[in-house]
């Protein structure tokens, strides 16, 4: 979902091709042959795949910087989405599988990253596009009141009236996309 929103963000061409969880097609020989770890999303550039959903969102975000999904010039800011993009993907992503005290705990922390400020890092970029995809699972799956964590809640709030972000759910679920158990 992440990346659907970066490339709606942005505005460019591309195909999506869907893979069913349900039916395990990413373990069918021919995805594994793009990506062997047998995990998506998967882009491809030029024919050569790319993984992972950070290096994806930064890819995308260098690629097209007009769309100023990047803190491009500014070393600090960088750092920053740097920073949050691994948090995301280190702590607040494997946090579900050990279960919903943890991940409650880490949105906690998240919640006290976000201070409050409307964007991870001062503007719209990667980083909440990333953060967005993760909370949008955890507000669907465990329904937290707002007042719990009220940052992250204004903050999907703010995500879920842009209009890519609409789109990729209009479209997502058109396909039937359900998350995975």
């Amino acid at each position: 979902m992440a990346p659907h929103i970066a490339l709606h963000e942005i505005g460019v061409d591309f195909e999506s091709r869907w893979i069913s969880f349900a039916k395990r097609e990413q373990y069918a020989p021919e995805y594994l042959k793009l990506n062997p770890a047998g995990k998506v999303p998967t882009l491809l550039v030029d024919g050569h795949p790319l993984t992972e959903v950070a290096a994806i969102l930064y890819y995308l975000a260098k690629r097209f910087p007009k769309a100023g999904l990047f803190a491009e010039g500014d070393l600090e800011a960088e750092a920053q989405v740097v920073s949050w993009m691994s948090f995301i993907a280190s702590t607040i992503h494997p946090a579900r599988m050990i279960g919903v005290e943890r991940w409650k705990e880490v949105f906690e922390i998240a919640e006290n990253r976000l201070a409050r400020h409307d964007w991870a890092v001062g503007r719209y970029s990667i980083a909440d596009i990333h953060l967005f995809r993760l909370y949008w699972r955890f507000y669907n799956a465990v329904h937290p009141a707002s007042e719990t964590y009220p940052g992250l809640s204004a903050h999907y709030e703010r995500m879920m009236a842009r209009p890519a972000v609409q789109r990729v759910l209009e479209i997502e679920s058109a396909v039937g996309y359900q998350l995975p158990r």
